[in-house]
This record gives structure tokens, sequence and C-alpha cells, in this order.
């Protein structure tokens, strides 16, 4: 409940408020097609998510990561959420946002309130995202998740609660909607595709009346195999360290309904890490390993009696560079601290410079950080030195030397070792603080 809402009815200015990210990053996506096509085409996913956030609606509009927040809260989380998904078996562009209108429940009905966010939102957004994607063979069609608001009293208080609208649009539908010249085509347009409010299957009438049918029947919902209690509002994951899809506040994913029998995708071969596999990289990059190793001792600082070499690690080879790592004199607390300290002092500043040797990846699947932390002071960690190991496979590396992924989401797509033992490592906590978690 806030009960300093503006109404729906009262006039507003129109307001735009730019982001300053609404791509999701490729690594943040679990299935791997979808990933790649996030890759490929993320710069014009930049440019749709910032034409969407510099436009005008009629109240607040936010891209969201989570749908059903307040707007304070909004405006201070991730508001990164344009991206490739699935739904209802098709590839689609798939954009999901809060928009901070509040509709007067004696006032408009559930249809009516439809109506209103998809005029007001839904349509602009598409204006924005279809032109941008209209040749391109991927894309199958668009979705889009919208969530507002009710205002209602209950026992004589004002109450206040969310709605969410989902439209889908194949492409063709959503050509022929922006197309259209009149409400007459629109509304044809907009039957082709699907529209559901809080997970109930509803139609929006462009003029806002509901045509009377001879028969008495609507019209047939076009994609009778999704029912609605199989369509759920906002399910979220995040990549966990484990690199498994686990409930979060991170990238919204559209519910994917039961797939058809189709014969089952051959599985890619395994990689082979053999003894003899990792011998033919070293013969093949000997020249590569040396001239990194020569020109980025300076800054890298790598142990002299441990060159670069590949290893098999977690069912894949990593080329291992081994490192010393010198901690400022005022460095101190906990392993962790230690940790995140060398990776945003050292480690982090390796990265592009190393990725820049490496042009062809089909011959290794990442490279591992060996570092030993040397203290240089005399503070509380004693002058104990601690091993540290960081494995980052390429697509989380890629991400992150084009400035796509922080430290932190390379981090959580890889895998952190400290003296042997795997770890999480979250950067902002470790370096806030100096106990042992």
């Amino acid at each position: 409940m806030r009960r300093n809402r503006i109404p729906f009815f009262l006039p507003l200015l129109l307001i735009s408020f730019p982001g300053v990210g609404q791509v999701v990053a490729p690594v943040e996506i679990k299935d791997p097609a979808l990933r790649d096509l996030q890759q490929k085409y993320i710069d014009d996913l930049k440019i749709v998510g910032k034409d969407i956030v510099a436009g005008d609606y009629p109240y607040p509009f936010y891209l969201s990561r989570k749908l059903d927040i307040d707007e304070q809260q909004q405006k201070r989380g991730d508001q990164r959420s344009v991206r490739f998904d699935s739904f209802n078996g098709k590839t689609v562009l798939a954009i999901t946002g809060n928009y901070y209108a509040a509709y007067p429940a004696e006032k408009f009905s559930g249809d009516q309130r439809a109506r209103e966010t998809f005029l007001n939102v839904a349509m602009p957004v598409l204006k924005v995202a279809v032109p941008r994607f209209q040749n391109n063979k991927s894309v199958q069609g668009y979705a889009l998740e919208i969530s507002h608001h009710i205002l209602g009293r209950v026992m004589g208080v004002s109450m206040e609660h969310p709605e969410n609208l989902v439209v889908f649009l194949p492409q063709n539908a959503a050509l022929k909607l922006l197309s259209a010249k009149d409400e007459t085509a629109q509304q044809a347009a907009l039957l082709e595709g699907q529209t559901l409010l809080n997970a109930t299957p509803i139609m929006i009438w462009i003029s806002g009346k509901d045509p009377q049918l001879a028969s008495s029947q609507k019209p047939a919902d076009p994609y009778p195999e999704v029912a609605a209690s199989s369509v759920q509002a906002g399910v979220e994951i995040a990549l966990s360290s484990e690199g498994e899809s686990q409930p979060s506040a991170s990238v919204p994913s559209f519910p994917k309904p039961p797939k058809a029998k189709e014969t089952p995708p051959v599985a890619p071969l395994p990689r082979d890490t053999s003894p003899e596999a990792l011998s033919a990289l070293r013969g093949v990059d000997k020249e590569v390993l040396a001239s990194m190793s020569r020109e980025l001792d300076p800054q890298a600082h790598f142990v002299s009696f441990a060159a670069p070499t590949f290893v098999a690690f977690r069912q894949g080879i990593y080329l291992e560079l081994s490192l010393n790592t010198a901690l400022p004199e005022w460095a101190g607390g906990s392993r962790y601290k230690l940790a995140a300290l060398a990776f945003d002092g050292h480690i982090a500043q390796l990265i592009r410079p190393v990725l820049g040797y490496f042009k062809e990846e089909s011959k290794f699947d990442g490279i591992g950080f060996s570092t030993t932390l040397h203290p240089t002071g005399k503070g509380p960690t004693g002058g104990v030195s601690e091993a540290v190991e960081f494995f980052f496979p390429f697509t989380a590396l890629r991400c992150y030397e084009r400035y796509d992924c922080t430290g932190q989401q390379l981090i959580d797509a890889g895998t952190v070792l400290i003296n042997g033992e795997r770890v999480s490592l979250d950067l902002q906590i470790a370096e806030g603080g100096s106990a042992n978690r």
C-alpha cells in the first residue's frame, strides 16, 4: 500500500527515466543458444534499451529484472531486462518492466487496465524494438511483461496491489500491428498474438469495446496448449557459483510450456583432457605463451619456475598462469578480503592484456590465474601467504573484456579456490569487512 500514489485519472507530466544499463549480460543467460544470440546482437539490444528508457510515458516506466516492487526500490535496483528468451517454444525478444500507474478499480475493469497499459507502454516499446529486429530470422516474436497497479478499498481503507500484463506477438503480427492504418487492422494483428492478465488469457480491444459476436463465442486461443495455470508471471533465475539456476532477483525468464516429443539432440563430444591432448596444446601455442610471458611479466609477475601451462579442470582445459601478488602494506583481514583485493588490484588488470594473445578459443575453455598472495606489511595477516586460484571460462572473460559484465559477474561465472578449497567470493562484502565468513 502506498498512500502517496497519484491516481491514474489525475493529470501528470510525461516523464522519462534514462537508465544506466538495460541489457542482460550474455553470461547470465543459461541457455547456450539464447546466450549466443545475446552476445551476437548485444549492440542492437543496447540501442533498444536506451531508446525505451528515453521514451515518454504517462507515468514512470522502468525496465526491471524484478516485477511488483516499490518505485523507490526500483530506482535503486538493477534495470537490465532486455534479452532473448523463449516463449511458447519461440525465440523472442523479451522485455520486462514496472509501470507505476495505479488504476482505480471502480473505474477500470481488467480488460480496460490491460488496454491502457498496452497502448501507453507496450506499443511504444514495440515501436522501438520491432524495427531493429524485423529482418532478423532468429527472432520469431516479441514478449513483453509489464506490471502496473490497481487502487481499491477494503473496509474503507485504500489498498493497492500489482497486476502483471503479458503480451506476445509473433514477428509477422508485430509488423502488421505497427504498419496498420486503422484500428481494424491493428485489432486483427493483435488477435494473432496472445495476452494474459495475471496469467489469465484475455483480449485487448483497441477501440475499447468488446464486439458482440453472433455466436456469443470469443475468438479461439491461438495457443490452446498453454493453460493459464501453467503461466506464471515474474519467474526469475540467476547463475549461482555452481553455474546452475536458482531462485533470485536476477534474469527474468518467461515460463516454458511442456515440449512436444522430439528426437533428442546429439550431445556434444566431451573435451579431451588427456595428458596427450594437454601436451599437444603446449606445442601448438609455445611461441604465443613465450611472447606473453616475456611482454606481460612486468605487470603480471609470473612465477619464474612455473611457465604457463594447460591443465584439466572441471571437464575442461584451462591455460593456467602462475603469478605472485604483492598486497599493499595496509592489507589485512580474512583470506576472503585478501582474495578480493588480489582480484581487484592485480588479476582484473591482467585479463584484457592476456586475452589479446588469444583469438582462437576453440582449443581450450578458459584461463586460470593462480597466484600466491604476499603481504608486504606487518598487519593482521602476520606475513602468512595464501594461494588463490581464479578459473574463468572464455564466455565470461569476453563479456568482461567488452565491459558488458562486472568483476563480480565474472567471478560468479567462474570458480575461485583458496588454498585448494572452492569458495564463494563477494567482492563488496569481502572488501568491506575483515572477519572470516
